[in-house]
């Protein structure tokens, strides 16, 4: 009688774990892009916990069912791979891979299909300090100015699409660190403190509103684990 206790409980708990763990499952959707605003296709994206793997569609669209806090891999040819955590708040993961440095990865996410508007990822240009030696520049100025065809640096401002009026600013919007700030502050940074410069000079600066209108300059400084 004892033996037939014991297996009921331990039945009854083995049923209750499992249907906890049920309960914790849920479904999640985002979407993968690159430079934030160029939807990425064909993506992987892989759910830990289950090792689920799916696709992103057209639009860089993806649905899984994962578990509370589960962890997503986001892969892709020519992109540095993403981990995405996820809490137990999130109903939409935006996720935002990275181009690998070199012209190979360019044509990587171009062959293998994973950007439609080929356009778009051509007028953006990226720079790695794993392409160059950013510390034989004496400010980010000159850095920019002698690594970017066709961009200008007037007056203390970084011009990427030419010069509009003598009554309008054409100088392009910087974003330090994913925050929008003046030019002045670059003369802050050393050069040896950067770890790489995206210039976007096309449509896909409009996610940053009218002050995109003439191109962004996003750079991202070296953190601890940088150096």
């Amino acid at each position: 009688m004892k033996k037939l206790s014991v297996v009921y409980i331990l039945f009854f708990v083995s049923l209750f774990i499992s249907q906890t763990g049920f309960a914790q499952e849920r479904m999640l959707q985002g979407r993968v892009f690159t430079f934030d605003s160029i939807p990425l296709i064909g993506a992987n994206v892989q759910v830990k916990s289950t090792k689920q793997i799916v696709e992103t569609d057209t639009l860089g669209q993806f649905s899984v069912i994962c578990n509370a806090e589960d962890v997503l891999k986001v892969s892709a040819r020519g992109f540095n791979t993403e981990k995405f955590k996820i809490e137990k708040k999130v109903r939409f993961a935006i996720i935002n891979l990275k181009l690998k440095p070199g012209e190979k990865s360019r044509e990587y996410a171009i062959g293998y299909g994973h950007v439609k508007d080929v356009d778009k990822l051509n007028a953006v240009s990226n720079l790695s300090n794993k392409d160059i030696d950013f510390s034989m520049y004496s400010n980010i100025f000159e850095l920019i100015r002698g690594r970017f065809a066709g961009v200008q640096v007037v007056n203390g401002e970084i011009i990427v699409r030419g010069v509009n009026s003598i009554n309008s600013s054409s100088a392009a919007l910087i974003v330090v660190d994913g925050v929008p700030t003046s030019s002045s502050v670059l003369n802050s940074i050393p050069p040896v403190q950067v770890k790489s410069i995206n210039v976007i000079k096309d449509g896909s600066a409009a996610i940053y509103g009218s002050r995109g209108a003439n191109g962004v300059v996003l750079i991202e400084t070296k953190k601890g684990g940088d150096y």
